[in-house]
């Protein structure tokens, strides 16, 4: 699978060894900043990662912050992006399976190294579930997304 990754100042350091892991388990990565713990500004960095993946350069993507949630909120922002803060193994899976999401934000200030490798597992193995109910439910999120434009 081909991803894109980045990170905030924040969540750079955290970001170094989830990009490892990822590799290590034969995907592709792309990093789209930071490259430094200089203060940088996290919606410009979910910006370029959420263009990633709505032009298909990328099936998902990882953003990391302090919290997760500013990166999540940033995303959001983004028509067509579904993000959600995972912190535990369950919310990593189900949010993709249930909820069709596409890009995860953690929080390196949250998660240690070990959980934040078991998070990133779960999301690249979960796939969107068929069943109808969650279809009717992210068209509706498609829907919405087109209502506000």
């Amino acid at each position: 699978m081909k991803l894109v990754i980045g990170s905030d100042h924040a969540g750079w350091s955290l970001k170094g060894g989830l990009i490892a892991y990822i590799e290590s388990l034969g995907h592709e990565v792309t990093d789209v900043g930071s490259y430094d713990p200089a203060p940088v500004d996290f919606p410009d960095i979910a910006r370029m990662l959420t263009a990633k993946v709505l032009s298909g350069e990328a099936s998902r993507g990882i953003m990391v912050c302090g919290t997760g949630v500013g990166a999540c909120i940033a995303a959001n922002k983004v028509r067509g992006i579904r993000a959600a803060v995972c912190h535990d193994a369950h919310s990593a899976h189900q949010c993709v399976e249930h909820d069709d999401v596409n890009v995860m934000c953690v929080g390196a200030q949250i998660v240690g190294p070990w959980l934040a490798n078991d998070l990133v597992a779960s999301f690249l193995k979960a796939e969107f579930d068929v069943d109808e109910d969650c279809r009717r439910r992210v068209a509706k999120l498609h829907e919405m997304d087109n209502a506000f434009k």
